[in-house]
Order: C-alpha cells, then structure tokens, then sequence
C-alpha cells in the first residue's frame, strides 16, 4: 500500500472524540491534512484536538449531535467555512446496542438508524458538491455486520448493510464524476463502542462467537490507515468498494 499523502488537504471525520474516529484524524493529521472533526462528545474531541496539534496540524473542533439531520449539513458547512473547501469526508461516527429483538425500543431503533446510516448520508448530501470540486473522496465506515447476520444486533446490521449499499449506489450514481466513494468494514475493535457494550438477558454466548472471529479483534490503527488510505490519492484505483478488514470473519 502507498503511503497516503494529503498534504495541503482539508478532511471532515465524524466520531472523533474516541475510537477509530480519533484514530482517523490523527492518521489524516500525520499524512498532512487539515482536520475538522466532529462528534457529539466535546471533552473527547478536545483531546482528539490535542493529539492533532501536537502533529503541527491545523483542527478545527465542531462539536454537534448527527443524528439531527440539520446539524449534518452545518457540520460541512462550518468546515468549508474554516477551510474554503473540502478534500475528504469520513464518515466513522456509529452506534451498536446489542438486544433481543422484540424487546427494542423504537427510540433506540431510530437512533442506531439515525447515527449510522443517515446522518452519513445528509454528510454526503451537503458535502458532495464540495467534493466534486476537488476532485475529492468520501470513505463510509460499515461492518462486518454489513455481510453476516449478528444475534441481538439488528438495528446495526440493517444500518450497516444499508451504509454499505448507500456507498455503492452514490458511487454508481458519481461513476462519471471527479468523486471516489468507498467504504470499509472492520470486525471488532478495541474502543469505546466496544468496550461499553452490554449484552441483553438471556443471551446466548454461542451465538455471540459465531461473529467474534478466531484471530482476536482489529487493530484501530490499521483501519484508521486504511481509511487515510482510501481519503488520499493513493486509493486512486478504489471507487465503490468496501474493503473488509475483519481478520477472517467473514471468509466463512
């Protein structure tokens, strides 16, 4: 893989202020891009913010709730307001609450929907037309959960499958325009998504091993390369694409 260089390019990550969105920026800040990020967490991006500067980059914090539609296309706004244009959008922000199904609530139901699937999508509306004029990329972050069905997991796995297929649609739609859109679908990670998680009464482990993966979890710095990777035009050669880093769990 060529070393990604996004020297002198401005980028959006969401999910910023932790995991693999923090890991995102900072890989973007040590390609050499200026960074905008975005989450709902201000303390956490603050400290993503430090790390960033800390690397001699420019960041721009902008703290907002994207599971509130308008809140998605202020957050493209204030960046091509600080910037004067946009390179890359990563779209890293997600939410997994693992439980049985019949026992969901429609507010958890909407806001696993609202976070992982159309807040990226309203970040790609506002964001697009910025993007074309670069010559730009986007780089959706789906799942594992995308390609294999996961007990207690269905909100996530419908929001991840349809990210995944949001990606190919608008790269099908963009197919002769100056825009690369991608994805990548990591396995289990190290973060605080996963760290937190609570598993539902009842639930049965065996099942939970069926989508845990012989090889241990994925590392958060490979995907945030991967990520940079694909934002930068090293990934050149990707457009409609999910490049699934998972350790094997989904070979078979």
């Amino acid at each position: 893989m060529q070393a990604s260089d996004m020297t002198g390019k401005f980028a959006l990550v969401t999910g910023a202020a932790s995991g693999l969105g923090r890991g995102t920026a900072l890989a973007l800040a040590r390609a050499g891009a200026t960074v905008c990020i975005v989450d709902v967490n201000p303390k956490g991006l603050e400290e993503t913010a430090a790390a960033a500067r800390a690397l001699g980059r420019e960041v721009l914090v902008h703290a907002a709730d994207l599971s509130v539609a308008e809140n998605c296309a202020a957050a493209v706004e204030a960046a091509v307001a600080a910037f004067g244009h946009l390179d890359a959008l990563c779209n890293v922000a997600g939410l997994i609450m693992f439980t049985n199904t019949p026992e969901m609530r429609i507010a958890d139901w909407n806001k696993t929907i609202a976070v992982n699937l159309s807040a990226p999508f309203h970040l790609c509306q506002a964001a697009i037309p910025h993007l074309l004029a670069r010559e730009g990329a986007i780089v959706n972050v789906s799942s594992t959960a995308a390609y294999i069905g996961e007990a207690y997991a269905a909100a996530y796995c419908a929001s991840k499958a349809g990210l995944l297929q949001l990606t190919k649609a608008m790269a099908m739609e963009y197919m002769k325009k100056p825009i690369r859109i991608n994805a990548v679908a990591p396995g289990g990670m190290m973060t605080n998504i996963g760290n937190n998680l609570k598993m539902p009464e009842g639930v049965d482990y065996e099942l939970i091993k069926r989508f845990s993966g012989m090889r241990g979890l994925v590392e958060v710095d490979d995907v945030a390369e991967m990520i940079a990777y694909l934002a930068s035009d090293a990934g050149r050669g990707f457009h409609g694409s999910c490049i699934t880093m998972d350790r094997g769990i989904t070979a078979g």
